[in-house]
């Protein structure tokens, strides 16, 4: 699976988690250099807290475009520190 943004490949990876219709990579298959921390997060009754990160691509930012679980529920310990996508991220097989 790759991850797309703003004509760019932001994620690749062949071992992918799908949990409720969403792709998560591992954190070794981002390109770190298109990742910038942000201060948001979310929280999930089964997952727990997410952290977010802002894409920047070419000069274009795609705020809290991906999130992952740095610390996880037990239910969710299989994605732990996996990064998801949304917010105009396109996740597609090539």
């Amino acid at each position: 699976m790759k991850a797309y943004w703003n004509g760019v490949v932001v994620a690749e990876s062949d071992e992918t988690i799908v949990v409720e219709g969403n792709h998560y990579f591992p954190a070794d298959s981002i390109k770190k250099e298109y990742f910038k921390e942000s201060d948001t997060h979310t929280w999930c009754p089964w997952k727990g807290e997410a952290s977010y990160y802002h894409l920047e691509v070419d000069g274009k930012e795609n705020p809290d475009a991906a999130w992952y679980y740095p610390q996880t529920k037990p239910l969710a310990n299989h994605i732990k520190s996996y990064v998801a996508f949304w917010n105009g991220v396109e996740v597609k097989e090539d």
